[in-house]
């Protein structure tokens, strides 16, 4: 296009495309490159509707991030925020980075994605501690196009596994078969119900477990972008001290209350598809 023409009459106004979410910089919180992070405020409910009913929900955060441009926090809050390969999946040979250990994983199911860019959702590890019930992980192609989604599990035993999710949205909903339980009285077999869009202005996750027609488990992820600033962070260790703690701990008391009426322990998974995470 020649920079110099000029329009010779008044020109039509394009449709105005659809709005998108720009995660702007913080002033304090860097990454790599123009990638930047973002923040969540969330609400996490889980609804257990077999074999009883219970329902608890609390409060945290998650952290958005690009695997290529990790956020580097100013010195005095990293205890609060601590990205670790250690902390997700499975080792990846010398160079052990988190993508790494994302690529990895997605080779050994047959999927390579060279030059494609790969955000998460996440906790870090705070106050040296490191524990994520769920991480999201989008894969996407050189082209920029959603290949497919790796959600990773933990349990409060300390065991994770990661599911291969083709992409979903409102209106289709992934389908994968559950080999791993999440808690102490899970078991495995049946499906889950995915959806989990890659988030904008909004986060909204909902993943339910199901042994025929009916759910027996729904839980949910919500929240609101907030930008990855000092002041943000050190807000939500007020609403959310020690989150990974926290969430370590709520897990297992809501397995007690559970098996206080009358739900019993699940079968331990095979340990070829788990991991003790480190602490």
């Amino acid at each position: 296009m020649n920079p110099t023409c000029t329009a010779t009459r008044p020109a039509v106004a394009a449709p105005a495309p659809p709005r998108r979410t720009t995660l702007r910089p913080a002033r304090d919180v860097t990454a790599p490159g123009a990638r930047v992070a973002a923040l969540y405020r969330t609400r996490i409910t889980h609804l257990r509707r077999h074999p009883v009913q219970h329902y608890f929900e609390r409060s945290s955060y998650s952290w958005f991030v690009d695997l290529d441009a990790l956020p580097r926090v100013p010195r005095w809050l990293r205890p609060f925020a601590r990205f670790e390969a250690r902390d997700h999946l499975w080792a990846a040979g010398d160079a052990d980075t988190l993508r790494g250990r994302v690529d990895a994983f997605l080779e050994s199911k047959g999927i390579d994605l060279p030059g494609g860019r790969i955000t998460a959702l996440m906790q870090p590890r705070v106050m040296g501690f490191a524990f994520n019930p769920l991480t999201l992980f989008w894969c996407h192609d050189a082209n920029g196009v959603l290949r497919c989604v790796v959600a990773e599990v933990q349990n409060p035993r300390g065991e994770r596994h990661a599911y291969l999710v083709p992409p979903s949205g409102d209106d289709h909903p992934a389908i994968v078969d559950k080999r791993f339980p999440t808690s102490t009285v899970d078991g495995v077999g049946g499906h889950y119900l995915v959806r989990a869009p890659e988030p904008a202005d909004r986060l909204d996750i909902k993943i339910s477990s199901h042994r025929g027609d009916t759910p027996a488990f729904v839980a949910t992820v919500r929240g609101d972008l907030r930008p990855a600033t000092s002041r943000q962070i050190v807000a939500l260790q007020l609403l959310a001290p020690a989150a990974p703690l926290m969430d370590a701990l709520s897990m297992r008391i809501q397995g007690a209350m559970l098996r206080l009426k009358g739900v019993p322990v699940g079968a331990r998974p095979s340990r070829r598809s788990t991991l003790r995470c480190a602490q």
